[in-house]
């Protein structure tokens, strides 16, 4: 398996914090948003590469940061060439910019560098290995107006994706989807052909309200948070909120304490 994190954004709804510098190498505690990531990544089984999709304005950044964060798992970089909102690839386009450099045939896991995770990224490789289909993390969220900021899903019994709506007006329900996706290899040609077809390249949601439509894809309900650090509001308020304890324990899963 290889993961794959998304750090190619502008973040221009962080501005000025995020002019000169990528949103995933903004603290929280005293490491970057994407240490937290690598620790939770370095808990999987056959995971034998990370690798993270940078843009152009700020790949030396990441090139920087990948020469000091602790690993046990290889990273690589890419950069995708793009200067600025206007040029960006999207989401969908870096997935299969990466795919097609590192020529990848096996199961990968997707994450955006802007998700901090209390819950265990483990349980969801487990959910996805019991399932052996495609796998996202969901969230029960209450408050209805939240739930128009995220994509949003109808679930079976078994946690099988009916329905999913991206930034719905009306949600269909009060399951949240987060960007954290887990993908068989045998889906990964279907990102061309969504592409191919003139869908949304941006949003990793509207793949999936896409997909689900053409096969299985199941929901993880997630055993903790998972925060969606898009804005300087959201950024101030988990720095207020954090329970470095819980920090601590994500990094000493690595370590195998």
């Amino acid at each position: 398996m290889k993961a794959l994190i998304l750090v190619a954004g502008y973040a221009t709804r962080m501005y000025p914090l995020t002019q000169e510098q990528p949103k995933a190498l903004l603290t929280l505690g005293n490491r970057p948003i994407l240490d937290y990531i690598i620790d939770q990544l370095n808990t999987l089984p056959n995971l034998n590469e990370i690798i993270a999709i940078s843009n152009h304005k700020f790949y030396t950044h990441f090139e920087n940061w990948s020469k000091q964060v602790k690993s046990a798992v290889p990273i690589s970089l890419l950069n995708d060439g793009s200067t600025n909102e206007d040029d960006r690839l999207g989401a969908i386009g870096d997935i299969i910019f990466a795919l097609q450099e590192k020529n990848v045939s096996e199961d990968i896991v997707v994450i955006a560098g802007d998700n901090f995770l209390t819950y265990p990224l483990l349980e969801q490789y487990q959910f996805f290995k019991e399932k052996q289909s495609d796998t996202i993390c969901a969230l029960k969220i209450e408050d209805k107006q939240q739930l128009t900021q995220f994509a949003v899903a109808v679930l079976n019994s078994e946690n099988k994706v009916l329905e999913l709506v991206e930034k719905p007006k009306e949600p269909p329900s009060n399951t949240a989807i987060f960007a954290t996706y887990f993908y068989r290899k045998e889906t990964l040609p279907l990102f061309n052909e969504y592409i191919k077809e003139g869908n949304i390249p941006d949003a990793p949601g509207y793949f999936i309200q896409w997909l689900h439509k053409k096969k299985d894809v199941y929901a993880y309900i997630m055993n903790g948070e998972c925060y969606d650090i898009g804005t300087i509001a959201a950024y101030e308020n988990i720095q207020k909120t954090l329970d470095l304890s819980k920090l601590d324990k994500i990094a000493n899963l690595t370590k195998g304490e």
